[in-house]
């Protein structure tokens, strides 16, 4: 019996699965500083203003619709290098990313303010568009690692658990970056700060390197057609793709909620439960469960339908933080009861953590086999585009209560905010979370058509497209 296309390019090995995970615990190593400490170090360190950092992420996403799709096309037209299609770029920018991490860190306040924004303005703009040149290719490694859904789905796991490492040093230095002044307070501290991001720094220069070493690309991915106009086709197509656009606003809204947490957390734990030592426990307490459940989440999903787990699993999440919103109305707030909540709605959000990157590779599938569309790098950059959205969003979202409740960074002691003030920033600690959960439930159960079903007839389609390309080719 002759064997299938998609069986000759598959059966990936442990090697594999890991070297895919480093890649991905590389790039959160220096993209968790910005969700953990960059904004805090902006605000209280240099001294910007909410206001400020809030402009500088809108201008940033802004320039990224601009530069991600342009080095998508750029990777979907050139020519397989030796070293593979996309762990080429893995290789050629693990270095300058690394660099652009630790710019964002430098302590510039010997720079006026106005040299001081624009030092924070160029440096963080820079880093998104080196970040863009090595995640881009990184996501797109996907594709060509393996054509079967199920080792995908292993991959995603795979992918998830080392982002889920790459996220704890930057949590780590967000909970010990803090020096103890002489009136009890405590404050940021720039140099523990910038010592913390270069050691971070690189170890994702290692880790990016592994993945280039222990990654194998199996199947064939031939340079998109060079023709006027090809990217707002593109485009165009991905806009009217269901699935693509539903998991990429689920994604987005999965992602400003992470980010939101491990932001907004730092000045929550700082001002309301006076507790900065424990700044880096929330995201600890939503991480734990995924050691549990990375174990049986690619056989869940395979079985009972990988839209169907995460769904539900995000709809838990949302459950238990309208619960701690719901008893904040009766006075009852605690660290520990907000941990415990956390914790609890990991278990729902371990889910989607680990399985959103192949609900995208199923997403990208879906446009291959019925629109014809070959361009998996410009698909993966308009993908990556969106979750910068989310950061965007999660930026937005972290500046305004702090705007709201008259925040100021150089305000640093508890009793500086009102009670009314705390009460609000605890509200928005819990309400904003269950609403974007809320969302991404919504969108994946009824704007994400790619149920477990349709999944088995998208592998069919796609064997029959593949067969027919590779009898072409011959």
């Amino acid at each position: 019996m002759e064997q299938s296309y998609i069986s000759r390019t598959s059966g990936i090995r442990a090697r594999d699965k890991i070297g895919y995970a480093m890649g991905d615990l590389a790039s959160c190593l220096v993209f968790g500083l910005t969700q953990s400490v960059l904004n805090k170090y902006y605000t209280d360190v240099l001294e910007i203003s909410v206001l400020s950092v809030m402009i500088m992420t809108i201008i940033a996403r802004i320039w990224d619709a601009v530069n991600d799709p342009i080095w998508g096309r750029l990777i979907d037209g050139a020519k397989r290098r030796p070293d593979g299609r996309y762990r080429h770029w893995i290789r050629v920018f693990a270095v300058p990313v690394a660099v652009a991490a630790v710019l964002m860190f430098l302590d510039v306040r010997g720079f006026a303010p106005g040299g001081r924004l624009a030092w924070i303005y160029v440096t963080y703009i820079l880093f998104g568009m080196l970040y863009t040149c090595v995640n881009i290719p990184y996501g797109s490694l996907a594709q060509v690692v393996t054509s079967d859904d199920k080792e995908r789905s292993s991959l995603s796991v795979f992918r998830s658990i080392g982002s889920t490492f790459g996220a704890m040093p930057a949590m780590v230095l967000a909970s010990v970056c803090y020096v103890k002044l002489a009136d009890g307070t405590r404050q940021m501290d720039a140099g523990r700060v910038f010592v913390g991001v270069v050691i971070i720094a690189v170890l994702s220069v290692v880790f990016y390197f592994l993945c280039y070493g222990w990654s194998r690309e199996r199947v064939e991915s031939r340079p998109a057609p060079k023709e006027k106009g090809q990217t707002m086709k593109v485009v165009k197509t991905l806009l009217k793709s269901r699935p693509f656009m539903a998991v990429s606003l689920a994604s987005m809204l999965f992602l400003a909620a992470q980010m939101f947490g491990q932001g907004y957390n730092t000045y929550l734990f700082h001002h309301y439960f006076n507790a900065p030592g424990l700044t880096m426990l929330p995201t600890v307490f939503q991480y734990l469960p995924v050691a549990v459940v990375m174990f049986f989440a690619t056989k869940l999903g395979n079985r009972f339908g990988r839209r169907e787990v995460c769904s539900q699993g995000v709809l838990l999440a949302a459950v238990f933080y309208l619960l701690l919103f719901v008893l904040a109305i009766f006075g009852i707030t605690n660290v520990w009861l907000y941990l415990i909540a956390n914790l609890m709605s990991g278990v729902g959000t371990a889910f989607i953590f680990l399985l959103v990157w192949v609900l995208a590779t199923d997403a990208i599938d879906y446009n291959r086999v019925t629109y014809g569309l070959t361009d998996e790098a410009t698909s993966y950059a308009f993908y990556t585009f969106m979750r910068k959205l989310g950061q965007t969003v999660a930026a937005i979202l972290i500046n305004v209560p702090l705007l709201r409740i008259g925040y100021n960074g150089s305000e640093l002691k508890t009793e500086g905010l009102s009670a009314a003030a705390l009460k609000t920033m605890y509200n928005y600690s819990v309400m904003i979370p269950a609403v974007l959960f809320l969302l991404v439930f919504l969108i994946l159960r009824f704007l994400y058509p790619l149920s477990r079903q349709r999944v088995a007839e998208l592998q069919e389609a796609k064997e029959t497209m593949l067969r027919t390309e590779a009898k072409n080719d011959a």
